[in-house]
């Protein structure tokens, strides 16, 4: 099966009649507009199944969980480390404080010993 990465607006074209773009990305859901002539069944995969329709081998099982992926860049990163050095300079008693801290190490764990010689990075979404 192949596999295509489509932004907003993009399209891809099967054959010459048909036109597939992308047009809304909404949580685990995007819009897909369908141009084709109207001899050429156009279903989705839940209404062909109803209908009694076979679900083609090569339609691979939805996660039950979607791991969403923060875009990330080097302006994020000195962002993180500047609230990171405003924390450490902050009372360490205050609850507060210790509370923010340990929400900002749950987001972004703070690197093994090894690895801080290494930039942080993280992988960018689509």
């Amino acid at each position: 099966m192949l596999c295509l990465n489509l932004t907003l607006g993009e399209y891809m074209t099967i054959g010459e009649d048909v036109v597939v773009q992308l047009d809304r990305i909404s949580g685990d859901s995007c819009k897909l507009m369908v141009q084709a002539p109207r001899e050429i069944p156009v279903l989705r995969g839940e209404v062909l199944e109803r209908g009694g329709g076979k679900r083609p081998s090569c339609v691979l099982d939805a996660p039950r969980w979607h791991r969403r992926e923060i875009p990330w860049s080097r302006s994020k990163a000195q962002a993180l480390a500047a609230m990171r050095t405003l924390l450490s300079q902050m009372d360490g008693e205050d609850r507060d404080v210790q509370a923010l801290r340990r929400q900002l190490n749950h987001m972004f764990p703070l690197a093994q010993e090894s690895e801080k010689a290494e930039p942080v990075t993280m992988v960018s979404s689509g």
